[in-house]
């Protein structure tokens, strides 16, 4: 393990049903932040420090969610000034042509993993430094689900390495060391709980909550945190998926914000 260059966490917001109207969400998000290694101390910081501004108990796991307002946009402030990178994919799941596909269990979130570490990937590919000690690949941590064991996810991690050349799987394996995947809860790793709070963020940002509303100022706070190429978000630390959503950003006046401010 002290041979990884970086470290990944990896959580969601939202769901994978498709009974919209009862109760499924219309967007499904899969969020990563990167860092490298010896900068994970940094995290932990950032969540004791946030933890103990907002009165939470020693220890006890923030959940984005469970925040007021106020307090969301104090901890999205503390993300957006620490060493790190994010990325997001959004799937869309009403512009899915062939739904009926990804209601196979656990089929949309693992294709969730295949773009989210895609663009991870080459996030680490790319900002590798000269004088890092590591060997380049990134540990990688997501978030625990009930009911899917991470022997699973490897499994199918194992399966996309070896069939990346026939179904144009575009993972820079150089970073991404298969044996070197876990799931762990929340409360034992601070990268999870920071993870969970982009996941949210980005997802408040996109799905209408019960009054047809959106709130998109917590992942603008996190411009400074995205990853991009060439100074371009959508497409890596903003993946909207299928093709149709991303049209959607051009037509879907509660997408204003990507088109305002990401585009």
């Amino acid at each position: 393990m002290n041979s990884h260059s970086y470290v990944v966490y990896i959580d969601e917001s939202g769901d994978e049903g498709f009974s919209f109207g009862a109760g499924s969400s219309t967007w499904f998000i899969l969020s990563a932040v990167v860092l490298r290694r010896d900068k994970e101390p940094v995290v932990l910081e950032l969540v004791d420090r946030v933890r103990e501004k907002l009165n939470k108990p020693p220890r006890k796991p923030l959940h984005f969610r469970d925040l007021k307002h106020p307090q969301k946009v104090y901890f999205t402030g503390e993300i957006a000034r620490t060493p790190l990178r994010a990325v997001n994919i959004l799937i869309h799941k009403p512009s899915l042509r062939e739904p009926e596909t990804f209601q196979e269990r656990y089929r949309l979130y693992f294709y969730a993993v295949r773009l989210l570490l895609e663009r991870v990937s080459w996030c680490c590919r790319d900002n590798r430094i000269l004088a890092d000690p590591g060997d380049g690949t990134a540990e990688i941590i997501f978030s625990n689900r009930s009911g899917m064991s991470h022997e699973e996810l490897k499994q199918y991690l194992d399966h996309l390495k070896t069939r990346s050349q026939l179904d144009d799987v575009r993972i820079a394996w150089e970073t991404i060391n298969t044996t070197h995947v876990r799931a762990l809860t929340p409360g034992k790793r601070a990268g999870l709980q920071v993870a969970d709070a982009v996941a949210t963020a980005t997802f408040k940002a996109v799905e209408l909550d019960r009054l047809a509303y959106t709130e998109d100022r917590y992942v603008r706070m996190l411009r400074p945190v995205l990853y991009a190429r060439r100074k371009i978000f959508l497409g890596y630390g903003l993946k909207l998926w299928p093709r149709e959503a991303q049209q959607l950003v051009q037509t879907d006046p509660s997408l204003e914000w990507l088109r305002t401010h990401f585009a």
